[in-house]
């Protein structure tokens, strides 16, 4: 299954920050486009060369540079884009699913390096950090008090795989500073973030992102809630922004039965490539759900897509995002890329799920933010599409192409109208660090409690709601909280839960009064 080049279907500022994503570049030049791109190539040399020669005052012609080539890459689509060393290095790491570091999620509070959680089995958890811990110093670097930005930061716990660092550190639960040796080693960035039972026999799997290690751990996710008894798989693509094409092609083809179609693809000169499904797949007759939002975009839709129109699974939720673009990569010796669209993508039914971008860039991000004006994260009706986008799949149903791949069952949003930035900010880090906050004055209050416990002591108390709308009006944020208590509240304990408890904790409470969850197990 696996294709020589990965594409890389990408979306880029959407309502959330999605996931930023990489993939491969292949040279396909021919001898006519070389004439022309080397008579571009000096125009552009020889005006840079004598800016740098000639002009009057210094200036960095890197920068210019970068300008005219965002500005080329700006006419012509809106996930054509340049890429920045500052910023490649990471999307890189990121999209490889692990680096080598020490293995901590920490945030700077009040000038100092706090430690969230030590990442689960990694060096650091390893050693004995504990949360709430502070680093004060790195082998003799000091780290507090000098408001060091998080790349100075990440160098000094980052290194070589096996080179060992010396962490001193203050414990507050202690109240005192000890020093730990630390063997640096290869950490993961989870893709999967759970992979859970949501009763006796339905399995849930979340996908934040489409990273080159996404198939290994769906799979291995699958086959432990197989041996849990799992009869229905629920697939969650929620805020997945996408990834590598290639991963999402391999999680459908664990779906669908032999010679069905995943996708095809179509480039400028009309060259059409077609995936289909293999004998391999590990679930491919138990029922299937996906859910989605308007934040699940490229790679997320080609496996809604796919079991939408071979008629394998459920899409419940709302409509996705709409990106059908296919892109690849071309790296720069500096470190910086450039992502450039080669192909689009089609549903097997034959949609392109792209919308228009005719109307440019600025445009193009701001129909997210029409959706919410139109009602349609309220009311499937709200949804306009053009008749003439209208497809059936082999067993007649209607799916729709032109923006988005269309749920079969729509759930609103849990929120009133006009109350939407609530949702996103309870799965932000704005939640994170406040929990974190909220622990490092109280962790006491929660030791040895059982998890049931625990739920029971959170459900009976609105002190960290009423704490957390304090903080939001603290911290500049004048978002009322009252008409979404609720789910508020469920998210903070959620969060409690995460930092307490471990990853799969935070889901434990999340999906228990998930709305799409609530729809899924009604069917």
């Amino acid at each position: 299954m696996k294709n020589e080049v990965k594409y890389l279907p990408i979306l880029i500022g959407a309502t959330l920050a999605l996931g930023i994503i990489i993939g491969g570049w292949l040279n396909t030049f021919n001898g006519d486009h070389f004439l022309i791109e080397n008579s571009s190539k000096t125009k552009i040399n020889k005006l840079i060369d004598f800016i740098d020669n000639e002009y009057v005052d210094n200036v960095n012609t890197d920068s210019i540079v970068n300008i005219t080539v965002d500005n080329i890459l700006s006419q012509l689509d809106p996930h054509s884009v340049y890429i920045p060393p500052s910023e490649q290095a990471q999307v890189a790491e990121n999209m490889k699913g692990d680096f080598v570091g020490i293995g901590v999620n920490f945030y700077m509070y009040k000038d100092s390096v706090a430690i969230i959680r030590p990442i689960e089995n990694g060096p650091s958890a390893k050693a004995g950090v504990k949360a709430g811990d502070r680093i004060l110093y790195a082998d003799k670097t000091k780290l507090f008090g000098r408001n060091l930005p998080s790349d100075s930061l990440f160098s000094k716990l980052k290194g070589e795989q096996g080179s060992v660092v010396e962490l001193t550190i203050y414990r507050k639960s202690a109240g005192k500073q000890i020093k730990l040796k630390i063997k640096r080693g290869v950490v993961p960035l989870k893709s999967v973030d759970a992979a859970v039972l949501l009763n006796d026999n339905t399995g849930y799997i979340k996908i934040n992102r489409f990273a080159e290690t996404t198939f290994e751990e769906f799979k291995s996710g699958l086959a432990k809630l197989k041996n849990q008894g799992a009869k229905t798989l629920v697939i969650d693509l929620r805020d997945n922004g996408g990834g590598y094409m290639e991963e999402a092609i391999e999680i459908a083809d664990e779906v669908l039965k032999d010679k069905q179609l995943i996708v095809f693809t179509k480039n400028k000169k009309g060259s059409i490539k077609k995936t289909y499904a293999t004998k391999k797949g590990d679930f491919e007759s138990g029922k299937v759900f996906v859910l989605q939002n308007e934040n699940s975009a490229s790679a997320s839709e080609i496996l809604a897509g796919a079991i939408q129109d071979n008629d394998r699974g459920i899409i419940v939720g709302r409509r996705s995002f709409g990106k059908g673009l296919v892109q690849r990569e071309m790296d720069f010796e500096d470190g910086s890329a450039v992502r450039m669209t080669v192909a689009r993508y089609y549903t097997p039914t034959g949609r392109s799920i792209q919308k228009p971008y005719v109307k440019g860039n600025e445009e193009y991000f701001k129909e997210s933010e029409i959706r919410f004006q139109n009602g349609e994260l309220y009311e499937k009706d709200s949804i306009k599409i053009a008749d003439s986008l209208k497809f059936k799949t082999p067993k007649g149903k209607i799916v729709y192409g032109g923006g988005g791949i269309v749920p079969d069952i729509f759930v609103p949003l849990e929120v009133e109208h006009g109350n939407e930035n609530t949702v996103y900010l309870m799965k932000s880090g704005f939640v994170v660090n406040f929990v974190f906050e909220q622990l490092d004055k109280n962790r006491s209050d929660f030791k040895g409690l059982s998890f049931t416990q625990f739920e029971n002591k959170m459900g009976k108390t609105d002190l960290y709601f009423s704490t957390f709308q304090k903080y939001l009006f603290k911290n500049g944020l004048d978002l009322n909280l009252s008409k979404s208590k609720a789910i508020v509240k469920r998210y903070l304990a959620a969060e409690f839960a995460r930092q307490l408890y471990g990853e799969s904790s935070y889901y434990e409470i999340v999906l228990k009064e998930d709305a799409m969850i609530k729809a899924v197990l009604k069917k």
